[in-house]
């Protein structure tokens, strides 16, 4: 080898070497940022996961009265919520919708989801409590984003419901002998107007009534052509549960939604509850 080539020799050994150097500090980045990924997916699954816990039981059954409800987050964290709790002799059930979707809506979850409890237990009545929260969300002067929600308690002696709809899609209630019912009183939505007014509604449950109340994911939710499931469709595929359990109401329409959507992929969180009382 001439003594001149030595130096070129060198330098691309020398060149080799860093490249090498500079090949395995990218790989370790790599191997730091896949780390990382994982722990975030493992993080927001946990969170999805409590998020669900919040929401009560999946079912719940208080003879002759059973609720069986479901929330399915497009992204990791859901903005829709449900609420089902006891109080007293009676049940308390919630769903409602805050705006926007992921983290964002996800974030204020909790917060709103605690609120409903807590002032439910504290004022008894829908009306006054979604006044109460309304008034406790514009007072933190924290931008939150508006609130829809249908919060309701179930008489379980009589099945008499006080209901009260703030700005959420009315429930439908199917009434044994084929009527269908909207739950709409109440007032604006959440967040929305200072000194907003809020009014209850009521109507009862009979042997064999089906009380259905979901959130404007699943009526809004569109297929590969672009058209929506609406509320049509959803009543229809309700009606189409028949005699059915809860579950079985709720996994009937889920089934329909599911199978108009196709392969279009949702944009929209979705939730779903259904109030079932079975003949007597």
């Amino acid at each position: 080898m001439h003594r001149a080539e030595i130096p070129r020799h060198k330098g691309v050994l020398s060149g080799l070497a860093d490249a090498a150097r500079r090949n395995r500090a990218l790989e370790e980045q790599l191997a730091t940022l896949r780390r990382e990924h994982d722990d975030l997916r493992r993080t927001m699954y946990e969170a999805a996961q409590v998020q669900r816990k919040l929401c009560g039981p999946r079912l719940l059954r208080r003879e002759p009265f059973e609720i069986a409800s479901e929330i399915f987050p497009v992204r990791h964290l859901s903005g829709d919520f449900i609420s089902v709790l006891e109080l007293g002799t009676d049940l308390v059930f919630a769903i409602g919708d805050i705006a926007g979707k992921g983290l964002s809506a996800g974030m204020w979850f909790t917060h709103v989801v605690g609120m409903v409890r807590l002032q439910i237990a504290a004022l008894g009545s829908p009306a006054a409590a979604l006044a109460a929260i309304n008034r406790d969300l514009l007072q933190t002067r924290l931008e939150l984003p508006l609130t829809s929600l249908l919060l309701a308690r179930l008489t379980l002696n009589t099945g008499e419901i006080t209901y009260c709809n703030a700005g959420h899609p009315p429930a439908l209630l199917f009434r044994d002998d084929g009527h269908v019912e909207n739950l709409q009183e109440g007032g604006p939505l959440l967040g929305a107007l200072v000194g907003a007014c809020f009014a209850n509604g009521r109507t009862t449950l009979r042997p064999g009534d089906t009380l259905l109340g979901y959130s404007d994911g699943i009526a809004e939710c569109r297929n590969e052509n672009g058209a929506e499931f609406g509320a049509e469709r959803l009543a229809a595929a309700a009606q189409g549960s028949g005699r059915s359990t809860a579950s079985g109401a709720l996994f009937s329409v889920l089934g329909a939604v599911e199978d108009f959507a196709g392969s279009q992929p949702r944009e929209d969180d979705m939730a779903l509850i259904v109030v079932r009382r079975a003949h007597e």
